[in-house]
């Protein structure tokens, strides 16, 4: 039986397309994924993604344990409200989830994970706090329900919805969040766009969710946020990176801090690694919807596209690959669809932020 979030009423009375996501029941759209990119884009838009975990850390010993456990380092999360996006690896340096981490106060940290991976997230941090003597405790918080409010508009929608909450989270820089009573505020997300991230007791799920909708935020799916975070040039976990690659060769190499002497899972792997692949995006420049898995033909060998879509923002078809190192953006490549090789040029991600196309037009062949 599909697991099911503290929002699934309110879904089904939406009229919402329903998935298996993971092994949860989620909203796909309410009706028009298109149209739900584009108020997202435009205004405010709400998602439900409860069905990722937090995990509180907390414990005299929880900085070392996550400075061993992650690829950044939490060292430099210095005042309680700073947040920091990390990789947990395998010991072969392969990346076993992708993560936000936050410093919420002395001893006590916060970390979201992906749906997908959540348990084996927890298996792995638990084998990890088994091998050291840190003072620190895992709770996964299967008690909240958390929902990201997105959009240029959106702080304003969900102040106005939840006017409790603005003392607290209107003076908050991207990449901060604050506790405001049983509501955890963070101004984070996965669209490109700006806005909140909410947490919150599930018992206050639907309230929320109906005063968000009050006050203009649209309801929106899994198909737009997949559509935005891919404009975004944002990885998703289990397509665009997994166990078998590294953050070099995933477009993450910014996430590793290799620097001084600390020890981490994963660090020795790195430092030995020459990577001969990276994570580049593509634009294509002839008629055709680009999709994970296709051949990508380089002047320096094959690659594979890991993520694509059509990009309703640049009214164009998108995607992330993997090709050979050397390969660079304002190269032209080939990629296979439907046995066809179409044109394509290699860009460097994101191809949107904050509503702005930032890639260079392409001349659509005839």
């Amino acid at each position: 039986m599909l697991r099911q979030t503290p929002l699934n009423a309110a879904h089904r009375g939406l009229g919402a397309r329903l998935v298996d996501f993971g092994g949860w029941e989620m909203p796909l759209h309410y009706g028009s994924q298109i149209e739900e990119h584009h108020r997202v884009r435009r205004g405010a838009g709400v998602f439900d993604v409860s069905h990722m975990l937090a995990l509180d850390i907390a414990g005299r010993g929880a900085r070392a344990f996550l400075r061993y456990a992650l690829a950044n380092d939490v060292e430099r999360l210095k005042f309680p409200g700073r947040a920091l996006y990390a990789c947990l690896l395998n010991e072969a340096g392969g990346i076993l989830d992708d993560l936000i981490v936050y410093f919420t106060g002395e001893g006590r940290y916060r970390a979201v994970v992906n749906a997908g991976t959540a348990d084996k997230d927890l298996a792995w941090l638990e084998s990890l706090r088994s091998r050291r003597s840190d003072a620190a405790a895992i709770e996964p918080r299967r008690d909240l329900c958390l929902l990201a409010v997105q959009g240029p508009d959106a702080r304003a929608r969900v102040w106005q919805a939840l006017p409790e909450l603005r003392a607290a989270s209107e003076g908050l820089a991207p990449f901060h969040a604050a506790e405001c009573g049983e509501v955890f505020v963070a101004r984070t997300g996965y669209t490109g766009e700006d806005g909140f991230e909410l947490a919150l007791p599930a018992a206050r799920a639907e309230a929320v969710w109906h005063a968000l909708l009050r006050a203009g935020v649209s309801p929106c799916g899994l198909g737009a946020r997949d559509t935005l975070r891919l404009e975004a040039g944002m990885n998703l976990y289990g397509q665009d990176m997994d166990e078998t690659v590294t953050p070099a060769e995933s477009n993450l190499a910014w996430t590793v801090d290799l620097s001084g002497a600390r020890e981490f899972a994963g660090r020795q792997a790195l430092e030995k690694e020459r990577p001969q692949r990276r994570l580049v995006g593509l634009v294509l420049a002839e008629r055709g919807v680009l999709r994970a898995h296709q051949r990508v033909a380089t002047a320096y060998g094959d690659g594979l596209t890991t993520s694509g879509s059509f990009a309703p923002t640049l009214g164009r078809s998108i995607a992330l690959a993997r090709v050979p190192a050397q390969a660079s953006a304002g190269d032209t490549v080939q990629v296979e669809i439907r046995e066809r090789l179409l044109r394509a040029r290699v860009v460097r991600p994101p191809f949107v932020r904050n509503g702005r196309i930032l890639v260079e037009p392409v001349e659509e062949s005839k």
